[in-house]
């Protein structure tokens, strides 16, 4: 089965980097937390038109703490949808599976952060810039601040697709109005990992790149933008933004089929549970690279499809072609 991935990069003209490399660091395992672009303990709040592309949930608040997204509770009452959302929003109080999926997927955003925070390295760099970095350039490795890192202008992280960065902040992160994160190298805002104890601000305008583990609340003034996800123990607020979920190698596979996670899907075998953001968990056998057979819980029922007739479906138990829109499975007649 081959995966296809589309990544855009910044693309910039450096004459040397500010470090560099040193000693490679692993990836943060995200867990089920992996499959939201935002996930938070306290809630979600948005004004103006924001855009979200990927899953958002908050666990253990209840949906009441999501506000301003119009949401409209789907008929299982395990998730909702939004105008603002490109995917689906759960919330503790839906039905199940979903309270117990959002314990998990918390547990394992908690566990992330741990991993990020407790990360040590002999050559790590400490104190770079004396906790400001604007208009460096900053190669793969492990960072530690024991204050905060103020970002005033510029930053590019350059470095190979495969390579890491983990940045542990003591306390807050800022990103000043209309500064931005830069990629270069092939550097993918999946292996970028900023652990924050305190409180992240992204300014008006600015851009980001990375995933944000933040112990407490993550902030997006007026028009900021992120490729990564934001995972916070407290609560996140936006503001007229756009939060586009990255996809990760080995993890989150974009194709004619869409967005999903396969986590816990055998890839050689080409059989395993994925998390799609259309259609929830579903067991995805692979027959040939344009050609799949579905067991869909909600369904009850096994579905084929494959690139020539997507999003239509053969429903094998009730020996019907169906249509999914986005949001309602409909009988062809």
């Amino acid at each position: 089965m081959k995966f296809k991935y589309t990544l855009v990069l910044g693309i910039t003209s450096i004459a040397s980097l500010t470090h560099s490399l040193h000693a490679a660091q692993d990836p943060v395992d995200l867990g089920s937390a992996g499959s939201f672009a935002i996930l938070s303990k306290a809630g979600i709040s948005t004004t103006g038109t924001t855009t979200i592309h990927g899953d958002i949930g908050v666990s253990p608040i209840d949906s009441t703490a999501i506000t301003a997204f119009s949401l409209t509770l789907d008929a299982t009452e395990t998730f909702a949808t939004s105008p603002l959302v490109t995917g689906r929003v759960f919330a503790s109080d839906y039905s199940e599976p979903t309270p117990a999926n959002m314990t998990t997927a918390v547990g394992d955003m908690e566990i992330a952060y741990t991993d990020a925070a407790g990360r040590v390295s002999g050559d790590a760099i400490t104190e770079l810039g004396a906790g400001d970095i604007s208009g460096q350039t900053v190669a793969p490795g492990l960072y530690k601040w024991g204050t905060g890192l103020l970002i005033n202008a510029d930053v590019y992280l350059s470095g190979p697709a495969n390579k890491v960065w983990i940045f542990q902040i003591a306390n807050n992160l800022t990103l000043a109005d209309g500064a931005r994160i830069i990629l270069s190298g092939g550097a993918q805002p999946a292996n970028i990992f900023w652990q924050v104890a305190g409180e992240v601000t992204l300014g008006t305008t600015a851009h980001f790149e990375g995933i944000i583990l933040s112990n407490t609340a993550i902030h997006l003034n007026t028009g900021a933008t992120i490729n990564g996800a934001l995972y916070a123990h407290t609560a996140v607020t936006l503001d007229s933004n756009a939060v586009t979920i990255v996809e990760r190698s080995g993890d989150l596979v974009r194709n004619w089929f869409g967005l999903y996670s396969v986590l816990h899907f055998d890839s050689q075998a080409g059989i395993g549970w994925i998390y799609h953001f259309q259609h929830g968990w579903i067991y995805m056998e692979v027959q040939a690279e344009n050609d799949i057979w579905l067991w869909h819980p909600a369904e009850e029922s096994w579905l084929w499809t494959s690139e020539a007739i997507h999003p239509y479906f053969y429903n094998a138990t009730s020996s019907e072609w169906v249509y999914f829109d986005g949001e309602l499975w409909s009988t062809i007649d």
